[in-house]
């Protein structure tokens, strides 16, 4: 599994997900480039250009194949990743997928934002402060705005992998229809909705988000099994 982090921040939001993963599956979580311990490009890169290094990044670790799992933009870079280069992604996992195309502006996503803030744990503050000071606010206000002007909604009916969307009911950020159409424009995928969690189910639910995966891929295989795939 390879675990694909959010706008800004790096890695290490995933650890609670990532520790509970590792029991069952061999789990990596890279930093994308520019961000946490990764090298820093000299200009931010935008949302292709992100999925074509997490591509040479799995070539170069030995990677054909993965379950992708991301949070937030993660799950844009995810999307060009599986469009750009489908051999490598066998499943996906999409959770909180950014940005529903209508609050494509800059003051929406940012009053979606606040009002998350004001919902996640306490404990995430810290992280989030650290790598975004990390990161610096030039990149990250460039990657914001690449990320913005990134249309999901075209790459998602182009995913062949199975993918599950993952919506936390308390998420301001992917409000409830917009879940619902991410996942109606994917030709093979499925919609499920964690109660009482926000926009960021890896670090504010880990155990219930671990468990809707292991159940989205436990009954794909089983699904396989049958029809003999």
């Amino acid at each position: 599994m390879v675990l694909v982090h959010g706008l800004v921040v790096s890695s290490r939001y995933m650890v609670p997900i990532a520790e509970r993963l590792a029991s069952h599956y061999r789990v990596y979580a890279p930093d994308l480039p520019g961000f946490g311990k990764s090298a820093k490009p000299p200009r931010a890169l935008d949302m292709p250009e992100l999925a074509d290094s997490l591509d040479a990044w799995m070539q170069a670790t030995g990677l054909e194949s993965a379950v992708l799992i991301g949070n937030s933009m993660g799950c844009q870079v995810i999307a060009h990743l599986a469009v750009r280069h489908p051999e490598r992604v066998e499943r996906s996992v999409l959770q909180g997928p950014t940005m529903d195309p209508q609050g494509r502006t800059v003051l929406r996503q940012l009053g979606r934002f606040l009002t998350n803030s004001t919902r996640e744990p306490l404990s995430l503050a810290p992280t989030i402060m650290l790598d975004y000071l990390a990161a610096g606010f030039g990149r990250a206000w460039r990657t914001f705005r690449y990320a913005l002007q990134d249309r999901i909604e075209d790459n998602l009916p182009r995913v062949q992998a199975p993918t599950m969307v993952v919506r936390g009911s308390r998420d301001p950020i992917v409000p409830q229809r917009w879940a619902q159409e991410a996942t109606q424009l994917l030709p093979d995928g499925r919609l499920v909705v964690i109660p009482e969690v926000t926009h960021t189910a890896n670090f504010d639910a880990p155990s219930e988000f671990v468990r809707v995966i292991r159940e989205f891929l436990n009954e794909r295989q089983r699904w396989e099994n049958e029809r003999g795939l």
